[in-house]
């Protein structure tokens, strides 16, 4: 289990905890986090779970392989060094603190 925050466009804050296993995007919409669309359900076949890494944790999550980053171009948020789908991230123990901003939008 990891304690994951995610952070709204407008700074608010939710600290859930996730479980060993579960993608971020998984944990974001079974406790609620608005701001996570994720229209096509974890199959790293839309943008809606699009978030931006804390740079402290760019390179414990680790980067987007070509088709995660083809669906980024995807998104309707800003592109950065740091954005990356929440579906694709695997949460271990390692990842226990991390913190992601979410998008302005999704749509």
């Amino acid at each position: 289990m990891a304690k994951v925050t995610y952070i709204e466009y407008d700074g608010t804050a939710h600290e859930v905890d996730v479980p060993t296993g579960w993608n971020v995007m998984e944990g974001a919409i079974s406790n609620g986090v608005p701001g996570i669309e994720a229209e096509c359900g974890g199959a790293c076949s839309c943008a809606t779970c699009h978030v931006y890494v804390d740079p402290a944790w760019v390179e414990v999550t680790g980067s987007a392989d070509g088709i995660e980053q083809g669906m980024l171009e995807c998104a309707a948020s800003d592109l950065r060094e740091n954005s990356r789908l929440s579906c694709q991230i695997q949460v271990s123990d390692e990842l226990d603190g991390l913190v992601l901003r979410l998008p302005e939008m999704q749509l």
